[in-house]
């Protein structure tokens, strides 16, 4: 019998199999598409997301192709000097498109044993006490101990578990392509700024090699978006919305979405867990969507493994739907806010301006921009030190520095005081003892994903901490 099997290939599912891998948990990712996608959904990383790969030890391989841009104040597309203070050591945003990520996070998957079988489709799921029986389309079916449904918006496993997914339909649909122009660039510019003032779903940037990234509104919603449009109907839009089609031609991939609003009733039910579009979709306003889903997979992967690897707490694994519902559920609302900012008629238009201005004093951006990036999650773990339930930043140590600590997937227990100890828990939890001008605790006990559980000095108390996240004390220790 598998330990997990994940349905769905994209960033979430690979991000999910490596932190499970990490743990030693058996995993196999089955993706329905026989080759990877070339179409570019997302643009990049924001500051958190850069963290986890962090902390994980993989940020290098990312920098190598990305490129490095300021955390700029840009809720809704409203351009802002970067605020002052933001809680992260990577205040930028790291520009790489999502066909490197995903394949630089196979790799990273495959690297840690993660078995990946593309041009396999799940098409039942049946569950019982003992595990998942997964049915393929081709007449199989595997045993697993869990499934995770890390397969988009339109997910099969959530599907088959007839789990509710309201929200709000797409209301607009926008074509999103890459292809070549043959207008003067400087034309492009000066048309692409002047359409802008009034229509903010419109773009066509450069990604080199004369190839420019397009997204134009379609001129009605698609009843199946996962026909990709023609080259005519990007002309026509574009001549539609611009009043001209940049004498665009040899596009490289052609796509289309749309800005429905979803989320899952549950993320959750028995052996099946959703993770990433699977349990919500919102529109790509502030890019937050490839992101969301990895720090789902992140929340996710150490609690799985603990409950396969027979350490978890009772109640471990039901802290995930806790923890990250109602994080998606903040950014369905931020989205949904940002696309009435980013409206054209007279009303929108006025709140925007009034945004805007608000934007001009430092806490509003950095709220915002805190908000977008997912800087700001605080995790509910009770009344207790203002550090309780925060992930922490990196920060420097006498000896290094704090993620260099973490790749291993462990709790960590740094430890100021040099007086604590997690004996019972070693197999679980790291003891580091060291001093950081920077953390302003005599300890702080961490889960593996970086989230602050626990702020103190007394063991006893420590104590008292130690299994409600990482289980009972080790036999014999």
């Amino acid at each position: 019998m598998i330990d997990v099997i994940i349905a769905g290939g994209g960033p979430t599912g690979l991000w999910l199999a490596s932190e499970l891998r990490l743990q030693g948990v058996g995993v196999l990712i089955l993706e329905k598409e026989a080759e990877p996608t070339e179409i570019v959904r997302s643009l990049g990383m924001h500051a958190r997301t850069i963290e986890v790969m962090d902390q994980r030890g993989l940020l290098d391989r990312f920098l190598e192709f990305g490129q490095k841009f300021p955390l700029r104040g840009f809720f809704a597309g409203i351009a802002k000097p970067q605020p002052e203070r933001l809680d992260t050591s990577h205040p930028y945003v790291l520009s790489i498109h999502q066909p490197v990520t995903e394949r630089l996070l196979t790799e990273h998957a495959i690297e840690v044993g993660a078995e990946i079988r593309r041009g396999t489709e799940v098409v039942g799921v049946r569950q019982d006490d003992r595990g998942v029986t997964v049915d393929l389309a081709d007449g199989t079916e595997l045993r697993s101990r869990y499934l995770v449904g890390c397969d988009g918006g339109r997910s099969t496993v959530r599907g088959l578990l007839d789990i509710g997914f309201p929200g709000e339909a797409s209301r607009s649909n926008y074509l999103l392509a890459e292809a070549e122009l043959t207008a003067d660039p400087d034309t492009i510019t000066a048309i692409m700024t002047e359409i802008r003032k009034t229509q903010l779903f419109f773009g066509a940037g450069p990604v080199g090699d004369g190839r420019y990234r397009i997204v134009v509104p379609a001129a009605e919603v698609a009843e199946d978006r996962t026909t990709p449009p023609t080259l005519d109907e990007l002309k026509r839009q574009l001549m539609a919305t611009a009043g001209t089609d940049f004498g665009v031609h040899s596009p490289r991939w052609l796509s289309r979405f749309g800005d429905g609003t979803r989320l899952a009733d549950q993320f959750r039910v028995g052996r099946v867990l959703l993770a990433g579009d699977a349990a919500h979709v919102h529109p790509p306003m502030g890019g937050q969507g490839l992101n969301l889903g990895i720090q789902d997979a992140f929340n996710l992967g150490w609690k799985l493994a603990a409950q396969v690897n027979g350490w978890a707490p009772e109640t471990l694994l039901d802290t995930y739907e806790q923890e990250r519902r109602p994080v998606a559920a903040d950014v369905l609302d931020n989205t949904r806010a940002q696309k009435v900012l980013m409206s054209a008629d007279p009303d929108s238009l006025a709140v925007r301006r009034l945004v805007s201005e608000l934007m001009d004093f430092d806490e509003v951006t950095r709220f915002l921009t805190e908000k977008i990036t997912a800087l700001s999650i605080r995790y509910d773990f009770g009344e207790g030190d203002p550090l309780l339930g925060k992930r922490l930043r990196d920060i420097a140590l006498k000896h290094g520095r704090l993620y260099e600590l973490m790749h291993s997937g462990r709790g960590l227990l740094l430890d100021q005081t040099g007086r604590l100890s997690v004996a019972g828990w070693a197999d679980r939890v790291d003891h580091v003892v060291d001093l950081s001008e920077e953390l302003n605790a005599p300890a702080v006990l961490l889960r593996p994903d970086g989230h602050v559980v626990w702020v103190g000095e007394d063991q006893r108390d420590l104590l008292d901490h130690l299994p409600r996240w990482f289980g009972n004390a080790a036999e014999n220790s």
